[in-house]
């Protein structure tokens, strides 16, 4: 029934099994992966298509499209629930990696491998990840019901009915990735093939839908705030945007409607997020469908009780912390003045870059600083087969490209245009240390996920130092020995007694590596937080300073922002759940 099986540490990894079964593992999953191409590409054909208005594609075309693919992935996530996962043995093995961290310790009371319980304690930030970003995507679908109502008489009802699915879609598929996220299916294998991908493909492209619609109203607000007709071909003409000019009855103009309008905008950034999320977790299942693990145990770290703060210097969180709220109050002093009325702008992105130019060069050294302890670091390298950490790494890697392109071009604009003033001086540091934050940081957090769990040290030569691991019955010889610290305690002359005399002198040293990497990771996330916030709701320096526009243009410069800056907010997400299982892990 398997079709793949896992070796454990110790174990030689077993024949390769040739046979009918086994070619069309690859077949089934060609087929998934087909599918899923085709429905993304039609998909990006009608969400591209409806961002401009010279095509005749409307927003009712792609809500009707949106709508179908979730009550499709809604019924077919139910049918896992209700039939294939209650089938015998439909589900023997679990993997214990799949699903992010807080999924991973929240439900320490599942089985995990053949029936192994986990003892993790992550409940708590379990409420603060997925079901966090499922929960403001409800809220967000909730306002933009009330917006689509406020005039239903000039709307069609695909508009009122798309956010109300949608909310049914969030709430299935967010129980769906609760209890299965860690499957290993061995029923049904090709149909839970397509189902997954059709569903990881349908997430896409809400994620898609959501980030033309903000990129589309970004740029609205943009063309509006400079009077430019050049500059509105993205902008959304009334009729597109849900507010036909036929009459007053259809605009909105009521303070409700209002409200409605600015907070599932605002809302859009937990929307993006958790389809992105839910569509890696998918992924890992997807690869997870007729795994079979040969052991309980050899492919998962102990589990690890997550208590903040603990044994830590109070360093990192203290500074991170500090950070985060002065990041908070830049940007809303940089929102308050970019988008006022007293020509501040300059001053708003002086104080913007500044404070991002400080966080960057700090998080760039912490990075560096976190990475030559793993120098001094005794555990063993994990080498595991492991689905997740494998497309952690992709994503990371992935992400960041969105960021070092944005970052680049940035570099060139400055270099070669002009003029050359204190702002373009910012922009060029902002984008150096932007490049070389992205890639410490990546090369520690890539290290620290294939550690080995504390404990599981490298072996290593024996100690130089002449008192290293000797244990004393004797308190009075300990003073005939040059240069030996005291014992901390007096043990039996015996061979438990050795290892643990070792382990009482060894312990100090890993301890504060182990403390250091906790304040390291802790800093690094709190830092990542606020690198979030500040584009995912809103901020856009890279057109209130005009350097890259003016020598790119703004349709060109627009488009490499609004293409390439999702990526480089889902990677401060994506980094955080990362440095999230560091800190767990150290």
């Amino acid at each position: 029934m398997s079709e793949e099986l896992a070796p454990g540490p110790n174990e030689s990894p077993p024949a390769p099994r040739a046979g009918p079964r086994e070619v069309w593992k690859k077949g089934g999953r060609l087929l998934s992966v087909l599918l899923a191409v085709n429905m993304l590409l039609l998909a990006c054909t009608l969400i591209s298509g409806g961002a401009f208005n010279k095509v005749a594609v409307y927003d009712t075309d792609v809500f009707a499209l949106l709508t179908t693919m979730m009550l499709l992935a809604a019924l077919w996530i139910l049918f896992y629930l209700l039939r294939t996962a209650r089938c015998p043995d439909a589900i023997p093995y679990r993997d214990a990696h799949a699903g992010p961290i807080w999924l991973r310790g929240a439900r320490g009371g599942a089985a995990e491998c053949n029936g192994e319980g986990s003892s993790g304690g992550l409940g708590v930030a379990a409420l603060g990840g997925l079901v966090l970003f499922g929960t403001c995507t409800l809220v967000m679908d909730v306002f933009k019901t009330g917006y689509y109502s406020s005039f239903y008489e000039c709307q069609s009802a695909i508009k009122i009915l798309h956010p109300l699915i949608q909310a049914v879609f969030v709430i299935v598929q967010t129980y769906f990735l609760w209890v299965s996220a860690k499957d290993c299916i061995h029923v049904h294998l090709d149909l839970t093939r397509c189902g997954l991908m059709f569903t990881l493909t349908t997430n896409l492209a809400i994620w898609m839908a959501a980030v033309v619609d903000e990129s589309v109203h970004q740029a609205h607000a943009y063309s509006s705030s400079h009077s430019n007709a050049s500059h509105t071909i993205l902008a959304p003409d009334p009729e597109r945007a849900g507010s036909l000019a036929a009459g007053d009855s259809c605009l909105c103009n009521t303070a409700l409607c209002q409200i409605f309008q600015q907070g599932y905008f605002y809302l859009y950034p937990f929307n993006i997020e958790y389809s992105l999320f839910a569509s890696t977790m998918l992924y890992v299942m997807w690869k997870n469908v007729g795994r079979l693990l040969a052991s309980a145990h050899s492919h998962g770290h102990s589990p690890a009780r997550l208590s903040l703060f603990r044994e830590t210097f109070f360093a990192g969180p203290v500074l991170g912390l500090m950070l985060f709220v002065v990041g908070l109050a830049v940007f809303i002093i940089y929102e308050v003045q970019v988008s006022g009325e007293g020509g501040r702008t300059r001053q708003a992105l002086v104080l913007y870059y500044s404070f991002n130019i400080v966080c960057l060069g700090l998080m760039t050294l912490v990075s560096l600083s976190g990475s030559v302890i793993y120098r001094f670091d005794r555990r063993a390298m994990d080498h595991h087969k492991n689905p997740t950490r494998t497309l952690d790494v992709a994503l990371l890697m992935g992400a960041a490209l969105g960021q070092y392109a944005i970052s680049y071009y940035s570099i060139v604009a400055v270099v070669v245009g002009t003029p050359r003033d204190l702002l373009g001086a910012l922009d060029l540091a902002h984008a150096l240390l932007m490049i070389a934050q992205h890639t410490f940081q990546n090369v520690f957090i890539i290290e620290s996920l294939h550690r080995g769990p504390p404990g599981a040290e490298a072996p290593a030569a024996p100690p130089k130092e002449p008192c290293q691991g000797l244990t004393f019955a004797n308190m009075d010889a300990l003073h005939t020995l040059p240069a030996c610290p005291p014992t901390p305690r007096l043990v039996d002359p015996s061979p438990a007694g050795s290892r643990e005399a070792v382990a009482i002198i060894l312990a100090p040293r890993g301890h504060w590596r182990r403390r250091c990497l906790k304040d390291i990771s802790l800093f690094l996330l709190l830092c990542n937080v606020i690198l979030w916030v500040m584009p995912a709701f809103g901020a856009r320096p890279h057109f209130s300073n005009t350097v890259e526009v003016d020598f790119y243009g703004y349709s060109l410069w627009a488009a490499i922002v609004n293409i390439c800056l999702p990526f480089g907010i889902f990677y401060r997400m994506h980094a955080v759940s990362s440095l999230l299982e560091v800190y767990v892990l150290s």
